[in-house]
């Protein structure tokens, strides 16, 4: 017992001493709908380079920047950094307009830029990691109904917010509010992170050359997909934190699909050098009801 002791102060004391000197950074992870997926040039309701919606986000990004960080990361991949830098350095000295970009729709321009133009950034970072695949690849096995019927479900009940957005009765920054509730987090990441491995006994259905089937135990099927996600997050994880590191950053905002939130939350509570700050806090409340969860953007199988 002594000895157990003595150990957990040790650890104690180079947790404090080795990883978090002075206060943690401050981190509030976005979880976004994939702006540019949304687009159907038949439905201008969809399009968040109308004069609406460009208010609309308007007021999304005037909320956000009350959290005020000195460091903005999105979705893209670190080796396309001298691009979005490039790009970033136009869009800032009023030499580009994102409406004349093919994929200027994109959250990390249309909120990633906006507001670190606004804030006076150097540069919009990408911490984004190649790894993702469909969910759609699981699709036999021990228990897949299970998985199956979770996926019908929420498909079932997703219909309302989307309906509501494409209707034009509902704006942009209640949409992204709604993403953000920690019901709606919760929802998507028991169903990408959780129930796959109740499913066993199976083999993948036409996978992508993101997953490397020599490695995958046909026994352990449903958590073979769930392992292929959480990879990525974890590569992510790293992205941000050696950025974080790189650039010694107070308040860290990171732009991603909203099916990362749920898993990055659980790794970067474990991370001491890092505190969460709820988007809530800065985008509001809204009442979930279990009737209306929207799923096919906000499950963007990239994402």
């Amino acid at each position: 017992m002594k000895f157990l002791f003595a150990l957990l102060v040790v650890c104690f004391l180079f947790t404090r001493s080795g990883w978090s000197q002075g206060k943690p950074t401050q981190i509030m992870l976005l979880g976004c709908a994939h702006l540019r997926q949304m687009y159907n040039k038949d439905n201008p309701n969809t399009d968040v380079l109308t004069a609406k919606r460009q208010q609309e986000l308007a007021d999304l990004i005037s909320r956000i920047r009350k959290f005020q960080p000195d460091l903005i990361v999105v979705e893209r991949v670190p080796e396309g950094q001298a691009s979005l830098d490039s790009t970033y350095a136009l869009y800032v000295n009023n030499k580009l307009q994102l409406a004349d970009m093919e994929d200027g729709r994109g959250e990390e321009y249309q909120i990633g830029f906006a507001l670190g133009k606004q804030l006076g950034l150097k540069r919009i970072v990408g911490v984004n990691a190649p790894g993702g695949t469909s969910q759609s690849i699981l699709s036999n096995g021990q228990n897949i109904k299970l998985y199956q019927e979770e996926g019908v479900q929420m498909r079932n009940l997703s219909t309302a917010k989307q309906t509501e957005l494409d209707n034009g009765k509902l704006s942009l920054t209640e949409y992204i509010t709604y993403i953000n509730q920690p019901a709606i987090t919760q929802k998507i990441h028991h169903l990408r992170y959780v129930m796959p491995a109740r499913v066993t006994n199976g083999h993948f259905t036409n996978p992508d050359a993101m997953v490397d089937t020599a490695f995958v135990n046909p026994r352990y099927i449903g958590a073979e997909l769930t392992s292929i996600f959480k990879n990525r997050d974890y590569k992510i994880y790293s992205n941000i934190v050696t950025t974080q590191m790189a650039q010694q950053s107070k308040k860290v905002l990171v732009i991603i699909g909203a099916a990362h939130i749920g898993s990055l939350q659980s790794i970067f509570r474990d991370d001491p050098a890092f505190q969460l700050v709820p988007a809530t806090n800065y985008l509001g409340k809204m009442r979930v009801a279990s009737s209306a969860v929207q799923q096919h953007t906000l499950f963007s199988e990239r994402g």
